[in-house]
């Protein structure tokens, strides 16, 4: 297919800028896997980026992540012969080589990962993930959703050790995963969901490399023109899933609370609206932003997208690299419809955060439609 050759090392920027965005504050810092992409693809060169349609029903798909609290991720980066042996070890356990590789999420340093881990081990990648961005725990996959199993699961720290977890339930393999990988530092490398090609049809969210390209060039192009967050809410209003963007609030960071805690990074920002109206805003985050109240009435929750982007120059900004003082817009976002539905609300909508709010779609919460 053509549009499999389209993508160059010099679109990694792009791609990794837009999955920041995509990443709602989590996902791991985009600037470190954008360093190991460019790496891996000088030195093995560029992966083949297919469709899901391309794949054969039989087909084996392995994911490549990262996985831990982005506070840790940010000082203990992927070395490569981590991601290779957590896939390969996957490999003896299922007893079947992959035939593709392809994002769990779309998010921050989960986009490019897969790229280092499909550049290596010379296996195509699929243009879609598990939930159109990124999500905290990893049963808050749209594959579990549909009923595919999350394990085997294999985690691999800088010490190249290994854990293989292998249960029926999606959520019990994260408990476990996330206990071991505390054990191991807090910043491990993990393949989990195999699946076939059937399943990654059916199931995984379409397009999102190319759209978190389409964003990044929306941003850098914007920036050339002097608006670039009205560049990306323009080029998101032309996506299948992201078409309902709005900008929830233009102001500066007042406090902000934030620990390294049960696994996670956990916390709140507090803004204030620059035009001086009084108008407040609060973000609650565990490792991605889950739902923002302006002046005590929510505006934007899970699934649907928060992010937080520097208001000069749109860069989206992370949970861990949030600061006081700091100038900042945040957009709101609607989640592919597949993240919607009752099914899926039930594994990653508000209560699976302990929010005792019900999803309201961001188009219903502006419009009243």
């Amino acid at each position: 297919m053509d549009r499999s050759r389209q993508l160059g090392i010099e679109d990694i920027d792009d791609l990794a800028a837009g999955a920041a965005f995509l990443g709602t504050g989590g996902g791991g810092d985009p600037y470190l896997g954008q360093l190991l992409a460019r790496n891996a693809v000088l030195e093995y060169g560029m992966p083949e980026l297919i469709e899901p349609e391309e794949l054969a029903d039989d087909a084996a798909v392995f994911t490549s992540a990262m996985l831990g609290a982005p506070t840790v991720l940010v000082e203990k980066a992927a070395s490569g012969d981590d991601i290779d042996h957590s896939i390969n070890r996957l490999a003896e356990v299922v007893g079947r080589r992959p035939d593709a590789i392809a994002p769990i999420e779309v998010g921050g340093i989960n986009s490019t990962i897969p790229i280092v881990a499909a550049a290596r081990l010379g296996l195509p990648l699929v243009n879609c993930d598990g939930m159109g961005r990124a999500f905290p725990e990893i049963q808050m996959v749209t594959y579990n959703v549909y009923g595919v199993s999350a394990t085997p699961a294999v985690i691999v720290d800088e010490h190249l050790e290994s854990v293989v977890v292998e249960t029926g339930s999606c959520k019990r393999a994260e408990d476990l995963v996330r206990a071991s990988a505390i054990v191991m530092g807090l910043s491990v490398m993990i393949s989990c969901y195999p699946l076939t090609g059937r399943q990654v049809k059916d199931y995984g969210v379409a397009d999102t490399l190319r759209i978190a390209l389409g964003i990044g060039r929306a941003l850098r192009e914007g920036r050339q023109e002097g608006d670039p967050v009205d560049a990306v809410m323009r080029f998101l209003r032309t996506t299948r899933y992201y078409r309902h963007c709005y900008q929830l609030f233009d102001g500066k960071i007042t406090d902000l609370r934030r620990e390294t805690a049960r696994g996670y990074t956990l916390g709140f920002c507090d803004l204030e609206a620059i035009d001086g109206s009084g108008s407040h805003m609060q973000v609650e985050f565990q490792n991605e932003n889950l739902v923002a109240r302006r002046d005590g009435r929510t505006v934007a929750i899970v699934p649907d997208l928060i992010s937080i982007v520097d208001r000069e120059t749109g860069a989206a900004i992370t949970t861990e690299h949030l600061h006081y003082g700091q100038r900042v817009k945040v957009i709101g976002t609607s989640a592919a419809p597949v993240m919607r539905t009752d099914a899926a609300l039930a594994v990653f909508g508000p209560g699976a955060f302990g929010i005792e709010e019900r999803f309201v779609p961001l188009e219903t919460l502006h419009t009243g439609e």
